[in-house]
Protein backbone atom coordinates (compact mmCIF):
# COMPACT_ATOMS: atom_id res chain seq x y z
CA UNK A 1 0.00 0.00 0.00
CA UNK A 2 1.10 3.54 -0.65
CA UNK A 3 2.09 5.79 2.22
CA UNK A 4 -0.93 7.64 3.57
CA UNK A 5 -3.40 4.89 2.65
CA UNK A 6 -6.38 4.54 4.98
CA UNK A 7 -7.44 1.05 6.04
CA UNK A 8 -10.98 0.58 7.39
CA UNK A 9 -11.88 -2.56 9.36
CA UNK A 10 -15.42 -3.04 10.63
CA UNK A 11 -17.93 -5.61 11.79
CA UNK A 12 -21.09 -6.31 9.82
CA UNK A 13 -23.18 -4.55 12.46
CA UNK A 14 -21.98 -1.24 11.00
CA UNK A 15 -23.61 -1.80 7.60
CA UNK A 16 -26.51 -4.13 8.43
CA UNK A 17 -29.70 -2.92 10.12
CA UNK A 18 -33.41 -3.73 10.15
CA UNK A 19 -34.33 -0.43 8.43
CA UNK A 20 -31.97 -0.72 5.42
CA UNK A 21 -30.13 -3.33 3.37
CA UNK A 22 -26.40 -3.97 3.18
CA UNK A 23 -25.97 -1.93 -0.02
CA UNK A 24 -27.36 1.15 1.69
CA UNK A 25 -25.03 0.58 4.64
CA UNK A 26 -22.04 0.29 2.31
CA UNK A 27 -23.01 3.50 0.49
CA UNK A 28 -23.11 5.38 3.78
CA UNK A 29 -19.76 3.91 4.76
CA UNK A 30 -18.15 4.87 1.45
CA UNK A 31 -19.50 8.42 1.84
CA UNK A 32 -18.00 8.65 5.32
CA UNK A 33 -14.62 7.54 3.91
CA UNK A 34 -14.78 9.75 0.81
CA UNK A 35 -12.10 12.16 2.09
CA UNK A 36 -9.23 10.00 3.38
CA UNK A 37 -6.97 13.04 3.81
CA UNK A 38 -8.96 14.20 6.85
CA UNK A 39 -7.88 13.36 10.41
CA UNK A 40 -8.86 9.81 11.37
CA UNK A 41 -10.81 11.03 14.41
CA UNK A 42 -13.00 13.20 12.16
CA UNK A 43 -13.58 10.28 9.82
CA UNK A 44 -14.63 8.12 12.78
CA UNK A 45 -17.07 10.80 13.91
CA UNK A 46 -18.54 10.95 10.40
CA UNK A 47 -18.93 7.17 10.35
CA UNK A 48 -20.78 7.28 13.66
CA UNK A 49 -23.18 9.97 12.37
CA UNK A 50 -23.83 8.51 8.92
CA UNK A 51 -23.32 4.77 9.11
CA UNK A 52 -24.13 3.75 12.67
CA UNK A 53 -27.84 3.15 13.37
CA UNK A 54 -29.34 4.79 16.44
CA UNK A 55 -30.09 1.37 17.87
CA UNK A 56 -27.82 -1.21 16.24
CA UNK A 57 -29.19 -4.72 15.93
CA UNK A 58 -25.72 -6.13 16.55
CA UNK A 59 -22.47 -5.21 18.24
CA UNK A 60 -20.49 -2.69 16.20
CA UNK A 61 -16.76 -2.08 16.05
CA UNK A 62 -14.64 -0.27 13.49
CA UNK A 63 -11.01 0.71 13.20
CA UNK A 64 -9.27 3.19 10.91
CA UNK A 65 -5.52 3.18 10.34
CA UNK A 66 -3.29 5.32 8.10
CA UNK A 67 -0.03 3.90 6.82
CA UNK A 68 3.25 5.73 7.31
CA UNK A 69 6.74 4.92 6.09
CA UNK A 70 9.68 4.45 8.42
CA UNK A 71 12.79 6.50 7.74
CA UNK A 72 15.90 4.58 6.74
CA UNK A 73 17.65 5.31 10.02
CA UNK A 74 14.86 3.52 11.92
CA UNK A 75 15.49 0.16 10.24
CA UNK A 76 18.58 -2.06 10.17
CA UNK A 77 18.74 -5.43 8.40
CA UNK A 78 21.28 -8.13 7.73
CA UNK A 79 21.46 -11.42 5.82
CA UNK A 80 22.79 -14.10 8.15
CA UNK A 81 25.09 -16.75 6.65
CA UNK A 82 24.68 -20.31 7.87
CA UNK A 83 28.12 -20.59 9.45
CA UNK A 84 29.34 -21.48 12.97
CA UNK A 85 30.17 -17.86 13.78
CA UNK A 86 26.95 -16.37 12.37
CA UNK A 87 25.02 -16.23 15.65
CA UNK A 88 27.83 -14.43 17.43
CA UNK A 89 28.15 -11.96 14.56
CA UNK A 90 24.38 -11.34 14.54
CA UNK A 91 24.47 -10.55 18.25
CA UNK A 92 27.37 -8.17 17.76
CA UNK A 93 25.67 -6.34 14.88
CA UNK A 94 22.42 -6.01 16.83
CA UNK A 95 24.10 -4.60 19.93
CA UNK A 96 26.12 -2.12 17.86
CA UNK A 97 22.93 -0.89 16.20
CA UNK A 98 21.15 -0.46 19.53
CA UNK A 99 24.05 1.65 20.77
CA UNK A 100 23.68 3.89 17.70
CA UNK A 101 19.99 4.33 18.54
CA UNK A 102 20.74 5.10 22.17
CA UNK A 103 19.04 1.90 23.33
CA UNK A 104 21.94 0.37 25.20
CA UNK A 105 19.64 -0.48 28.13
CA UNK A 106 17.92 -3.03 25.85
CA UNK A 107 21.16 -4.56 24.56
CA UNK A 108 21.22 -7.58 26.87
CA UNK A 109 17.57 -8.54 26.25
CA UNK A 110 17.71 -7.92 22.51
CA UNK A 111 20.99 -9.82 22.21
CA UNK A 112 19.38 -12.82 23.90
CA UNK A 113 16.35 -12.67 21.57
CA UNK A 114 18.53 -12.40 18.47
CA UNK A 115 20.67 -15.31 19.64
CA UNK A 116 17.72 -17.61 20.28
CA UNK A 117 15.78 -16.77 17.10
CA UNK A 118 18.78 -16.98 14.77
CA UNK A 119 19.90 -20.24 16.39
CA UNK A 120 16.41 -21.73 15.96
CA UNK A 121 16.31 -20.67 12.31
CA UNK A 122 19.63 -22.37 11.65
CA UNK A 123 18.66 -25.57 13.43
CA UNK A 124 15.06 -26.03 12.32
CA UNK A 125 14.58 -24.02 9.11
CA UNK A 126 16.41 -23.28 5.89
CA UNK A 127 18.13 -20.27 4.40
CA UNK A 128 18.36 -17.53 3.53
CA UNK A 129 18.06 -16.16 7.07
CA UNK A 130 17.42 -12.47 7.62
CA UNK A 131 17.63 -10.29 10.74
CA UNK A 132 15.88 -6.94 10.98
CA UNK A 133 15.59 -4.39 13.81
CA UNK A 134 12.95 -1.65 13.73
CA UNK A 135 13.05 1.37 16.03
CA UNK A 136 9.53 2.85 16.15
CA UNK A 137 6.90 2.79 18.91
CA UNK A 138 8.63 -0.34 20.13
CA UNK A 139 11.87 -2.10 19.33
CA UNK A 140 10.95 -4.86 16.91
CA UNK A 141 13.29 -7.76 16.19
CA UNK A 142 12.49 -9.98 13.20
CA UNK A 143 14.18 -13.16 12.04
CA UNK A 144 13.09 -14.57 8.67
CA UNK A 145 13.79 -17.91 7.03
CA UNK A 146 12.62 -19.94 4.04
CA UNK A 147 10.56 -22.48 6.01
CA UNK A 148 6.79 -22.25 6.44
CA UNK A 149 6.77 -24.61 9.42
CA UNK A 150 5.11 -22.96 12.38
CA UNK A 151 7.38 -22.59 15.44
CA UNK A 152 6.25 -24.55 18.49
CA UNK A 153 6.87 -23.38 22.01
CA UNK A 154 7.39 -26.15 24.54
CA UNK A 155 8.67 -26.63 28.06
CA UNK A 156 11.89 -28.61 28.07
CA UNK A 157 12.46 -31.21 30.76
CA UNK A 158 15.11 -30.71 33.46
CA UNK A 159 17.52 -33.13 31.77
CA UNK A 160 17.17 -31.66 28.26
CA UNK A 161 19.94 -29.43 26.98
CA UNK A 162 17.80 -27.56 24.44
CA UNK A 163 14.20 -26.73 23.61
CA UNK A 164 13.87 -23.63 25.79
CA UNK A 165 14.64 -20.93 23.21
CA UNK A 166 11.17 -19.87 22.12
CA UNK A 167 9.80 -20.24 25.64
CA UNK A 168 12.53 -17.90 26.89
CA UNK A 169 11.82 -15.38 24.13
CA UNK A 170 8.13 -15.37 25.04
CA UNK A 171 8.98 -14.59 28.66
CA UNK A 172 11.18 -11.57 28.00
CA UNK A 173 9.43 -10.00 24.99
CA UNK A 174 6.42 -7.74 25.37
CA UNK A 175 4.79 -9.47 22.40
CA UNK A 176 5.86 -11.99 19.81
CA UNK A 177 4.35 -13.82 16.88
CA UNK A 178 4.79 -15.29 13.42
CA UNK A 179 3.73 -14.05 10.01
CA UNK A 180 4.01 -15.99 6.78
CA UNK A 181 5.30 -14.70 3.47
CA UNK A 182 5.51 -16.01 -0.09
CA UNK A 183 9.03 -17.26 0.63
CA UNK A 184 8.75 -18.54 4.21
CA UNK A 185 8.02 -16.98 7.60
CA UNK A 186 9.14 -14.25 9.97
CA UNK A 187 9.21 -14.52 13.75
CA UNK A 188 8.94 -11.11 15.38
CA UNK A 189 9.24 -9.79 18.91
CA UNK A 190 8.59 -6.40 20.49
CA UNK A 191 10.33 -4.73 23.41
CA UNK A 192 8.85 -1.60 25.02
CA UNK A 193 10.65 1.72 24.71
CA UNK A 194 10.64 4.80 26.95
CA UNK A 195 8.01 7.47 26.31
CA UNK A 196 10.32 9.45 24.02
CA UNK A 197 10.31 7.57 20.71
CA UNK A 198 10.70 8.38 17.00
CA UNK A 199 7.57 9.28 14.99
CA UNK A 200 5.17 6.36 14.71
CA UNK A 201 5.03 4.28 11.56
CA UNK A 202 1.29 4.89 11.37
CA UNK A 203 -1.63 6.27 13.31
CA UNK A 204 -4.86 4.66 14.38
CA UNK A 205 -8.31 5.72 15.45
CA UNK A 206 -11.10 3.48 16.68
CA UNK A 207 -14.63 3.73 17.92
Amino acid sequence: MEEGSVIALFTDGLIEAHDHDVDTGLERLCFALAHPDRPLEEMCDTMVRLALPDRPDDDVAFLLARTRSLSRDQVASWEIPVTPSAVQEARREAVAQLMKWGLGHLAFTAELIVSELVTNAMRHASGPIGLRLIHARTLTCEVSDASNTSPRMRRAGPAEEGGRGLFLVAQIAQRWGTRYTATGKTIWTELPLPDVTPPAAGNVAAA
